[in-house]
């Protein structure tokens, strides 16, 4: 008989690393900040530039998600102009002031069954000693519209 034994299995010793979604999201953000890096131009072009970017990359998306994308983006530029456009880890995203504040991410990003709608924590959604940071969002009905909007605008308070 042989005293040697098998190494136990487990999810720590099966763990691999991040996922391949999450690793295409850590190239997506270097893409961006090297692009942020190299554009020459004032603010107004800089942000231009990233308005461009976000409605490029909603344009990509798959037709549930960018149907929904496409609306709160409209919303989301018109109603709160404060909120600047820009990619984040290649999610639509809004910031203020250079700091991200809400950001909407496709059911396909990482091969979930519903998109998202999340905040930072530099959003003003405070709220006691707990409150909601991500809502999954099936349909952008008018009243689901409406919803996130409320958020949006408290969250950029």
């Amino acid at each position: 008989m042989s005293d040697t034994k098998k190494p136990a299995t487990s999810a720590a010793a099966s763990y691999d690393g991040f996922t391949a979604e999450e690793r295409a999201a850590m190239r997506d953000h270097a893409r961006e900040l090297k692009a942020a890096a190299s554009r020459k131009g004032g603010k107004a072009d800089k942000a231009a530039a990233d308005a461009a970017a976000v409605v490029e990359k909603i344009a990509g998306f798959g037709d549930e998600d960018r149907i929904i994308a496409e609306k709160l983006h409209a919303a989301i530029t018109t109603e709160v102009p404060e909120l600047a456009p820009k990619l984040w880890y290649g999610m639509p995203a809004y910031a203020r002031d250079g700091r991200m504040v809400c950001f909407f991410q496709s059911a396909a990003k990482f091969r979930s069954r519903y998109a998202t709608v999340g905040f930072s924590d530099g959003a003003n959604l405070d709220d006691g000693d707990m409150w909601p940071v991500y809502f999954a969002v099936k349909e952008l009905t008018p009243e689901v519209e409406s919803r996130i909007l409320a958020l949006v605008k408290q969250a950029a308070s």
